[in-house]
């Protein structure tokens, strides 16, 4: 079953938006990559997939759009959904999120988008800060994934 974040309402029309999103550690994993966006919130690094991505291409060119960085990708942790109303397009989104981790990176240069902000937090905090359950949701899944190896 499918984990699922946020509440769908009845009366309301839901566009799909269909993400991918990495988890980008570092110092032996004990700290991994947020961006935050203009508003505050606080994201795993990633985004929309374009029409004729499949997943991995989509999250090596939101990784370099955002952080200036590629990596390489790990293990699928899942998917979780989300039903979320974004204020600033004024739309009600269904988001499945598809979580990666990722093995190692290389920063390449400045982040090709300028709007966001890039923090690293320990996993604990950074799971606080994160704005979608879903993003949380995967951080937990990539946790648990760690202790098996």
């Amino acid at each position: 079953m499918i984990p699922t974040f946020g509440k769908k309402m009845d009366c309301k029309d839901y566009q799909a938006r269909y993400g991918v999103y990495g988890i980008v550690a570092r110092k032996d994993n004990t700290e991994i990559c947020l961006v935050q966006a203009p508003n505050g919130a606080y994201f795993l690094p990633g985004g929309e997939i374009e029409s004729g991505e499949d997943h991995k291409k989509a999250l090596i060119r939101e990784l370099h759009e955002e952080l200036g960085a590629k990596a390489k990708l790990g293990k699928f942790l899942g998917q979780a959904d989300e039903y979320f109303y974004s204020s600033h397009r004024d739309t009600y989104y269904y988001n499945p999120a598809y979580i990666y981790e990722t093995v190692g990176y290389e920063v390449l240069g400045a982040p090709l988008e300028d709007c966001n902000h890039i923090d690293w937090f320990p996993v604990e905090t950074a799971i606080k800060k994160l704005k979608r359950g879903s993003h949380k949701w995967g951080v937990t899944a990539w946790q648990d994934y760690l202790k098996t190896l």
